[in-house]
Formats: structure tokens, sequence, C-alpha cells
């Protein structure tokens, strides 16, 4: 399969920030008056909308999840926002793609402020035609619409040649909203069983085997 337009996800996807969001929500956490658990235990907040997580995990009401991202923010926007890094090869597999003539995008469910902040740092925001992500005010979270937005603005592509790349299951479960092919990164931080149960079209083991997926 020839595919013409690419949307990445970028934590857990084109970077490992586990460091700087465990660090960020242990934060958040503990001013809620919360004891944090280990750190392992919190590499699940990687990837999907933290509004959410710290509803489903700690049973936050609404307006508190909220206020939990805010005081998360604290600590993330000037500091765990840097404790990442990139995964091995996907500046290189980035480069090929975009050689190869691919249109590439960044569909995210974090703030877009930070997202761009990210790819400027690591010097991948270069390989972007788009970056689409959340607001601070907590729209556009959901990842299919997020999706949807990069659809509308890259102006409509045929859903045939486009394929959403992430390593979690909205990633996945938003882009077959969107009809288009998906591939789960086992890489990340979704086991192969949710990404397989969330109705993936490929998997990819290493970032190597994602780019000979992508350029078919």
């Amino acid at each position: 399969m020839s595919f013409e337009t690419i949307l990445f996800d970028l934590d857990g996807t084109l970077t490992d920030p586990a460091l700087g969001i465990t660090n960020s929500v242990a934060y958040a956490l503990k001013k809620m008056g919360i004891t944090p658990p280990k750190r392992k235990e919190l590499l699940k907040f990687i990837g999907p909308p933290l509004a959410e997580s710290f509803e489903k995990y700690y049973g936050l009401k609404r307006e508190d999840a909220y206020k939990a991202v805010d005081i998360y923010r604290e600590y993330f926007a000037p500091t765990g926002i840097f404790e990442n890094t990139v995964f091995d090869g996907v500046p290189e597999m980035l480069e090929s793609l975009k050689k190869a003539g691919k249109t590439l995008a960044l569909a995210t469910s974090k703030p877009i402020i930070f997202a761009d902040k990210i790819l400027k740092h690591f010097d991948l925001f270069k390989f972007f035609d788009l970056t689409v992500g959340s607001n601070l005010d907590g729209t556009l979270t959901d990842k299919a619409e997020v999706v949807a937005v990069v659809l509308e603005k890259l102006g409509k592509p045929d859903p045939k040649t486009a394929v959403m790349v992430g390593d979690r299951s909205h990633d996945i479960i938003g882009g077959a909203k969107n009809n288009l092919f998906t591939v789960g990164v086992t890489f990340g931080y979704g086991s192969k069983k949710e990404l397989e149960d969330a109705g993936a079209s490929r998997l990819a083991h290493s970032v190597d085997e994602l780019l000979q997926i992508l350029l078919g």
C-alpha cells in the first residue's frame, strides 16, 4: 500500500517523554494532596488526554481534573517539556519520508504550544507540513477530532492514501473513525494487545520497520 499523507502522534511515537510527564503528574498529585505511586504506575498517563486520565485513575471530578492539569503544567512548561528524548532513528525516518515526497502532519492530543516547542527543540519541526494539537483550555483533545482537523486543513486527502501512526489505542481509534489505515507502534507505551484490540491495521515493532511500512 502506498501512503502519501502520514499523520503522526508525538508522545511515545516520535519521542520518549516518560521522565517529564511522570515527573509532572507526580508534582500535580502531590499538590492535590495525593501520594504519587512509583513512576512505572504513571506511565499510563502518556498518550491520553490528561484530564481524562486524572479522572479515570484518581477519581477526580471534572473540575478537579482540570485543576490538576493546570498544576501539572506548572512543572511541565518550564522543566518537564525538555525531560524528553527522540527515539533512535526517528529523524532519519522523517527525512526519508520527506525525500520520498510524503506529506507529514502531527496529530497530537498534547497542547500544540508544547508540541511545536518540542519539535523545534529536537529539530524535527522542519519535517512537518502541518502540526495540530489541543488547546490549553482543554478543547480538541479527542484524537478523532484532531485527525479530522488535520485532514480538513490538508484539503481532505484521499483516505485510502493516508495513515495514522501512534502508540496508544486512542490513536488507532481516532484514525479509524476518519477511515484511515492505522499503524500501531509497539516501541511506545501501548501494548501489542492494546493496539490489536483497538483494531490497528498493522503493527511496527521498530522505527526501521515503521519506515518500511510507510514507504510501501
